[in-house]
């Protein structure tokens, strides 16, 4: 059994009877960070929702860390307090591990693109990730995705914040993941392009996906427009919707072992 915990954002914990692996630690109070945008979206302060009240406890069996990229929104401060202060063990792209290591954090594991490595007695590997339509997506930086298969569990796919490329769509109908968790906000600065995939490119995301998709980075962060009302209604519109899971902050959802 694979328990998938939705925190926040892109914040996720996947549990299995072995380890419990941290994704993305946004652990900061809400509105500690400024706002992402000031006219084209409401300004507010980032993240605009609380932890989830239940997040403590599974916090505490937290045993290793996947960091897809450097944003604040994907790790903040008080994420990294906790990575010190609790000596995780963190995996992310071999480009991240310098800031990292600076940062305090204990950076076990780096990968490139297309690289596989072992990961907790199964592999890991590094998938492209491209964030943002256009130009935007230079000053953005590196962001890796990643695609894990544990032991007697299903394939699952972390696409990380990135629009639909032809990366994603190898990985997809190549690969073929059981689960893929794709970043579903919209999200989208005062200037330039979207950051992540619009609506058209989810929707191809979610017809090309062989398995289930989790749809996060939602309601969190103030340059994400696209709610999971709004989403349900597209998806359910286009007879997309059994293939989708969007869950609350604090949902836990349960997978079957293979």
């Amino acid at each position: 059994m694979l328990k998938i915990h939705h925190i926040r954002n892109a914040t996720m914990i996947l549990e299995t009877e072995k380890d419990v692996i941290l994704v993305d630690p946004m652990l900061g109070d809400i509105g500690v960070m400024p706002s992402f945008t000031l006219f084209r979206h409401k300004a507010r302060k980032n993240p605009t929702v609380p932890l989830p009240k239940n997040v403590e406890l599974i916090l505490d069996k937290v045993t290793h860390c996947l960091i897809t990229h450097q944003h604040p929104d994907h790790i903040d401060s008080t994420g990294v307090q906790f990575l010190i202060k609790n000596k995780i063990p963190v995996t992310c792209s071999f480009k991240d591990e310098k800031n990292f290591s600076k940062r305090g954090l204990n950076v076990i594991q780096t990968l490139k693109y297309w690289e596989q490595q072992e990961f907790l007695g199964g592999t890991i590997e590094g998938i492209p990730a491209k964030h943002g339509y256009g130009f935007v997506s230079r000053p953005m930086g590196n962001v890796i995705g990643f695609y894990i298969k544990l032991p007697e569990q299903k394939s699952i796919y972390l696409s990380s914040d990135t629009i639909y490329t032809d990366s994603v769509d190898r990985v997809l109908k190549s690969y073929k993941p059981d689960i893929s968790v794709l970043a579903c906000g919209t999200a989208q600065f005062d200037i330039f392009k979207q950051l992540i995939m619009n609506i058209d490119d989810i929707l191809k995301f979610v017809k090309n996906t062989p398995g289930k998709v989790i749809a996060n980075h939602m309601e969190s962060i103030n340059h994400c427009p696209l709610t999971r009302k709004e989403l349900k209604k597209i998806l359910t519109d286009k007879q997309l919707i059994n293939k989708v899971l969007i869950p609350e902050d604090g949902e836990i959802m349960e997978i079957a072992s293979r």
